[in-house]
C-alpha cells in the first residue's frame, strides 16, 4: 500500500543539494569573518603601550584553533561527494540529475572561494593566526568599522564570484544538455524512420504476395482484384514498379489462348484489365521493356496506351484500337495488325519488318524513322502520315492511300516500295 504513491527519487537529493549550498554559504561567511579579524589588527603604537595585555598565543593553541576552524571541510567534502555519487549512480530523472551535478559544482566553487578568502588570504598577508579576544578589545571604533567594511566587501566579492561561476556552470550544462537532447531526438527520429520504413516494406511484401496469389485464382473477380492491387503497389512503391509489370506481362503470356483454340473477338476481361494497367505504367520509373512476344490480343482496346519499347514480335493485334498509342522503338516484327486502328499513334523508330498491316488505319500517324521493310500495307490508310526517314524497302503499298503524306516524296516511294495503279498519292 505504501508504493501506491511513490515519492520521486530526486526530491530528497535536491533538498540535500540545497542544504549543501547553504552550508557552503555559511562557511564563506565564517571564513570571511575570520579574514576580517585576521587582516585588521590594532596599531603598533597600542601594542607597544600595552605589551602585557596581548600575550602571543602558543603555537599549539593556534594550530588547534586553526584545525577546529577547518573542520567544516569534512561535512562539505562529504556532501559534495554524496552529490556526485548520486548524480552518477542513482536512477533519477534528468532534471534531478542536472540539479545534483550543478549543486556539487556550486558547493565545490563555494569551498574553494572560502579557502582562498580565509586561510589563503591570511597566509598571503603574513597573519598566521586570527585575532585573540584581547587583541579585538584593543581595536578602535575606526578599526572595527574598517573590519566590518572589509568583511562586507569580501562577502560581496565572494557572492559575485559564486554567481558568475554558477552562471557559467549552469549555462554550460544547459548548452550541453540541449545538444544531448537534440542528438537524442535526432537518433529517436532516425530509429522511428527506420522502423517505419521496415514496417512499410513488410506491408508492401505482404501486399505483393497476396496480389500474386489472387492472380492464380480460378475466380474472375479475384484475379481482377489482384491485377489492380499490383497496379496500386507499383504506384506506392516505385522500387517494385518494374517487378509488378513483369509479373503482369507474364500473366498475359501464360493466359494466352492455346494455338489450336479459336480466338475470341476481344480479350477476356482479366486479360484486357492487365493490358490496360500495363498501358498506364510510368516508363520514367525504369524497368525492362514489356515482353508480350507472340501473345494473341485480337481486338484489344488500348487507346493512348504506353507501349514504348515493348517487345511485340509475332503478336496478334488484329482489330486492336491503338489510337494515339505510344509505340516508339517498339518491336513489332512479323506482328499482325490487320484492321487495327493506329490514328495519331507514335511509331517513331518502330521495328515493323514483315508485319501484316493490311487495311490498317494510320491517319496522322508518326512513322519517322520506322522500319517497314517487306511490310504488307495493302489497302492501308496512311493519309497525312509522317514518313520522314522511314524505310519502305520492298514494302507492299498496293491500294494504299498515301494522300497528304509528308517527309518523303512520291518518287522515293515508287523507287523503294511496291505499288500499283490503285495506290493513291
Amino acid at each position: 500500500m505504501n508504493d501506491r504513491h511513490p515519492r520521486p527519487p530526486g526530491r530528497g537529493l535536491v533538498a540535500a543539494a540545497a542544504v549543501a549550498i547553504i552550508a557552503s554559504a555559511v562557511a564563506i561567511s565564517a571564513i570571511a569573518r575570520g579574514y576580517a579579524e585576521g587582516t585588521t589588527r590594532p596599531s603598533i603604537a597600542r601594542e607597544q603601550t600595552l605589551p602585557t595585555l596581548t600575550p602571543q598565543p602558543p603555537a599549539l593553541m593556534g594550530d588547534a584553533r586553526r584545525w577546529r576552524r577547518l573542520l567544516w571541510l569534512l561535512p562539505a567534502s562529504a556532501g559534495i561527494a554524496a552529490l556526485g555519487w548520486a548524480a552518477a549512480i542513482l536512477s533519477v530523472p534528468d532534471w534531478a540529475r542536472w540539479t545534483l551535478v550543478g549543486s556539487a559544482l556550486a558547493a565545490t566553487a563555494s569551498m574553494v572561494i572560502a579557502l582562498l578568502l580565509g586561510p589563503g588570504a591570511r597566509r598571503l598577508a603574513g597573519v598566521q593566526y586570527p585575532l585573540t579576544a584581547a587583541e579585538r578589545k584593543q581595536m578602535t571604533a575606526t578599526e572595527r568599522i574598517e573590519a566590518v567594511n572589509a568583511a562586507r566587501h569580501t562577502l560581496l566579492q565572494a557572492a559575485t564570484g559564486l554567481v558568475v561561476i554558477g552562471g557559467v556552470v549552469f549555462t554550460a550544462q544547459g548548452l550541453w544538455y540541449t545538444a544531448e537532447s537534440l542528438e537524442t531526438s535526432r537518433q529517436a527520429q532516425l530509429i522511428a524512420a527506420q522502423s517505419q520504413h521496415t514496417a512499410e516494406q513488410g506491408q508492401i511484401t505482404d501486399r505483393y504476395t497476396k496480389a500474386v496469389e489472387q492472380l492464380g485464382s480460378s475466380k474472375l473477380d479475384v484475379r481482377l482484384g489482384g491485377i489492380y492491387a499490383l497496379e496500386r503497389l507499383a504506384i506506392d512503391s516505385p522500387r517494385d514498379h518494374p517487378t509488378v509489370y513483369d509479373v503482369l506481362a507474364a500473366f498475359l503470356r501464360e493466359h494466352d489462348p492455346q494455338l489450336e483454340a479459336k480466338l475470341p473477338i476481344e480479350p477476356a476481361t482479366d486479360i484486357q484489365a492487365a493490358l490496360t494497367v500495363i498501358g498506364r505504367r510510368n516508363p520514367a520509373l525504369g524497368g525492362s521493356a514489356i515482353n508480350l512476344a507472340g501473345t494473341r490480343l485480337r481486338g484489344a482496346n488500348l487507346p493512348y496506351a504506353n507501349f514504348r519499347g515493348a517487345k511485340l514480335p509475332y503478336a496478334d493485334l488484329r482489330g486492336a484500337d491503338l489510337t494515339g498509342a505510344d509505340l516508339r522503338s517498339a518491336n513489332l516484327d512479323s506482328s499482325k495488325l490487320r484492321y487495327a486502328y493506329l490514328g495519331d499513334a507514335d511509331l517513331r523508330n518502330a521495328e515493323l519488318p514483315n508485319a501484316d498491316l493490311r487495311e490498317v488505319n494510320l491517319p496522322d500517324a508518326d512513322l519517322r524513322g520506322a522500319f517497314l521493310g517487306s511490310a504488307d500495307l495493302r489497302e492501308a490508310d496512311l493519309r497525312d502520315a509522317d514518313l520522314a526517314g522511314a524505310d519502305l524497302g520492298n514494302a507492299n503499298l498496293r491500294g494504299a492511300d498515301l494522300t497528304g503524306i509528308v517527309g518523303i516524296t512520291e518518287q522515293a516511294i515508287r523507287s523503294r516500295a511496291r505499288i500499283d495503279a490503285s495506290t493513291r498519292f
